[in-house]
């Protein structure tokens, strides 16, 4: 994993790379907030939730199409460097998965629900706090918009966070680094782009435990695609796991397990870390 492919030299500037891939995360978040615009115009009480700092607040179309915009101009943002840079919609890497793809395919995406839970599990063991993200805040209780955001992050998440962290930024990087320290830069680089999520955290420990789960699954994404160069799989290990959490919080409140004494609060706990 560590010999770059000959189209992949290094060119012995990682300073360089580094900047290009903050740059590009920079540009792809500015480009999902621009391209939710239309939905707050469908949509005018998209406004008042933000404003009001609620956005289960708002509609549930408007949340919908606001969330849809936004992975799309993450996406957008990946799309506008490869033909800008002459790389060229080619650079994509998208392929029917081989029998080595789905070995890391199921892999993986076991291997990140049991590092999360590995993870939660210790943090209760040590009585490590965890920021609760801002997804629960847009989730809230509905049963109907937990379904819709297992939809949300097949078709739209997962693809545009892979397609820019990893197919883009990730494969950009490897022209300055090794594809180890090309994985680990993107992931400190995906983490600090969660960090707004966790900043009203009530402890600074809080927000760095949370951050290093968002560190390490990305970690875990990075290495899936440095092994397969196929980006369906990081895409279909990241979905499944969003997926997964999702369907575990519903669960929880159609059986009313976030009320009961005896509630398994590891799931609960493991739930409430969702990255979005």
């Amino acid at each position: 994993m560590e010999t770059p492919s000959h189209s992949e030299q290094r060119d012995g500037a990682p300073l360089r790379s580094t900047f290009v891939a903050i740059g590009l995360t920079v540009f792809g978040l500015l480009m999902a907030e621009f391209a939710t615009l239309p939905a707050f115009l469908v949509d005018p009480s998209l406004l008042d939730a933000v404003m009001g700092g609620s956005l289960g607040d708002a509609s549930m179309g408007g949340r919908t199409l606001l969330l849809m915009l936004n992975f799309v101009g993450m996406a957008l943002a990946g799309v506008i460097y490869l033909l800008a840079t002459d790389r060229g919609l080619s650079w994509i890497d998208l392929r029917v998965p081989t029998r080595n793809d789905w070995k890391y395919l199921i892999g993986g995406s076991v291997g990140i629900i049991v590092f999360l839970y590995a993870v939660s599990i210790l943090f209760m063991l040590l009585d490590v706090p965890a920021a609760e993200s801002q997804v629960m805040d847009i989730v809230g209780e509905n049963q109907t918009m937990i379904l819709i955001m297992i939809f949300i992050v097949f078709f739209f998440n997962a693809p545009a966070e892979e397609f820019l962290f990893r197919n883009v930024i990730q494969k950009r990087l490897y022209e300055g680094f090794s594809r180890t320290n090309a994985i680990l830069v993107t992931s400190l680089i995906f983490a600090a782009v969660h960090l707004p999520m966790y900043l009203l955290a009530e402890t600074f420990v809080a927000t760095l435990a949370s951050l290093t789960i968002m560190f390490g699954g990305s970690v875990i994404f990075g290495y899936l695609y440095a092994k397969t160069d196929n980006l369906l799989v990081p895409t279909i290990a990241h979905a499944v796991l969003n997926a997964f959490q999702f369907t575990m919080l519903y669960l929880a409140i159609e059986f009313g397990l976030d009320d009961a004494e005896t509630a398994p609060s590891i799931i609960l706990e493991a739930i409430a870390l969702i990255p979005l």
